[in-house]
């Protein structure tokens, strides 16, 4: 099991910058992919950026990929995800999750394990 609270949301105005941070306990976070979602307001759950267990290989949306950037520190037990040139599109409710690394990063269902979620507002 794997526990994860993300932090770091928060409102800030368009062109702002924000680093969310999910914090994991338990088993060792390392073994894992690990992912950020997020969901708006009456849509789907989508993917965001995602990071293999060896951290050698990222992978992201296109409609964040170039503004975003998703990082771990293994010392720390932490993920981030450093969002700059924020929208007012990019508003949503944030979610870090975790799963065994089958090579495919792009849908919630590959991760078992998933924080609370942290909200993120963009104002125009």
């Amino acid at each position: 099991q794997v526990q994860l609270v993300e932090s770091g949301g928060g409102l800030v105005q368009a062109g702002g910058s924000l680093r969310l941070s999910c914090a994991a306990s338990g088993r060792p976070f390392s073994i894992y992919a690990k992912a950020w979602f997020r969901q708006a307001p009456g849509k789907e759950r989508e993917f965001v950026a995602a990071i293999n267990w060896s951290g050698r290989d990222t992978y992201y949306a296109d409609s964040i990929k170039g503004r975003f950037t998703i990082s771990r520190d293994l010392a720390k037990n932490t993920l981030y995800l450093q969002m700059n040139n924020l929208k007012p599109e990019d508003t949503a409710v944030y979610y870090c999750a975790a799963g065994r690394d089958s090579g495919r990063y792009y849908g919630h269902w590959e991760y078992d394990y998933w924080g609370q979620g942290t909200q993120v507002t963009v104002s125009s």
